[in-house]
């Protein structure tokens, strides 16, 4: 081999997602599949909700028995496919794990239950802004805040350990869990739940939303598309190269419903949404807090799950399992309704505020404990 072969340092493939051309048009490009689900069936202002169709699936399986939210939603499964095969096809599928998942899945739990006091993740507090729905902006802010505090543990040394390095069967446990449950939504077995009402019953065709779902977890995958991680790398490094994407993602969807008359611009009588501001806030700063002490939003964790990263599927699964507690021990808000023109708020119930306390309380323990050093 010669010197020269020897010295010269290995080049990085050209990635166009890794541009900022590349995020913006996958934030675009994640709006537009946004809406047009919605216009395919999916509720208003959630074409694509994370938390809320995990929410879902939770309902599907019979971890919860609230009605009115059962559906196998195959876009998460399929977001995971979609991230698997772009993985695999980049070469960056790489079977790792073990970084405090017990804590992981703790943080998963309340991430969700913060989500479901707010009613919906960060993709669906965006999508509610943009059509019009101004709860959301308590919501939003909440969000920041929250991940904002996590951004202070970051720089005193928070962390939650190295991952390590799996045999690579370990890591294809959650592809092949998703496409289990892909089968079941396309085989819709009798013993799987679905919603005859409600936001459960609202649903895109099965075929739309598994090509929707694959190619937003392609392009995730590529652009490592992260709303937590827009906020973290500005709050952090005054990075504006993930918040471009999240901009454009609020823009296309923003015009689209300003196109179709669809744009609502008030607070009251939403869909799915409630009007108490205190536990809009409350509620995503306690998921905002989880997210960035489990290391990304609900979305990056589903699409590091397609990667081959057991830390975030151990995530997932905390989301999971905090959907179930949320409605089997009514920690969920109640959206606002109209009766006889009346406006009736919603919001969390008392279990609910408690929740929110609870998790605060726990998510500042583990970020005090599990860091190196405090200024």
């Amino acid at each position: 081999m010669s010197t020269q072969a020897q010295t010269t340092p290995r080049r990085t493939p050209f990635c166009f997602f890794a541009t900022r051309t590349g995020i913006i048009f996958a934030g675009a490009l994640i709006g537009l599949i946004a809406c047009l689900l919605a216009l395919s069936g999916n509720p208003v202002n959630m074409g694509i909700c994370v938390a809320c169709f995990i929410r879902d699936i939770a309902g599907a399986l019979g971890l919860h028995r609230a009605g009115v939210v059962q559906y196998l939603r195959p876009e998460i499964p399929a977001f995971v496919l979609g991230s698997f095969l772009a993985a695999l096809t980049f070469k960056e599928f790489k079977s790792r794990g073990g970084s405090s998942p017990v804590i992981r899945f703790v943080l998963g739990a309340f991430a969700m239950i913060g989500a479901l006091v707010f009613l919906g993740c960060p993709w669906r507090a965006i999508l509610r802004l943009a059509g019009g729905d101004l709860n959301a902006i308590s919501g939003l802010a909440g969000l920041a805040a929250g991940i904002g505090i996590g951004v202070l543990f970051l720089k005193n040394g928070y962390s939650l350990g190295r991952s390590h390095a799996f045999k690579k069967p370990a890591g294809l446990a959650a592809p092949v869990i998703m496409a289990g449950l892909l089968a079941a939504a396309i085989a819709k077995p009798a013993f799987l739940f679905a919603s005859t009402q409600g936001p459960g019953s609202m649903r895109a065709s099965l075929l739309i939303s598994i090509c929707a779902g694959l190619v937003i977890g392609w392009v995730a995958q590529r652009s490592r598309f992260c709303t937590m991680g827009a906020f973290r790398d500005l709050f952090l490094m005054r990075d504006w190269h993930l918040m471009s994407g999240v901009a454009a993602f609020f823009a296309v969807v923003l015009v689209f419903n300003i196109a179709r008359g669809a744009f609502t611009g008030a607070f009251a009588a939403q869909s799915i949404a409630h009007s108490q501001h205190l536990w809009n806030v409350l509620g995503m700063v306690l998921a905002g807090l989880a997210f960035a002490l489990g290391g990304g939003c609900p979305g990056r964790q589903v699409f590091l799950s397609g990667e081959g990263d057991s830390d975030a599927f151990i995530f997932f699964a905390g989301m999971l399992t905090g959907a179930a507690l949320a409605h089997n021990f009514l920690l969920a808000s109640a959206p606002d309704t109209l009766k006889d023109g009346a406006l009736i708020v919603g919001g969390p119930g008392t279990n609910g505020m408690i929740a929110v306390g609870v998790g605060l309380i726990v998510c500042l323990i583990i970020g005090f404990s599990m860091r190196k050093r405090w200024k």
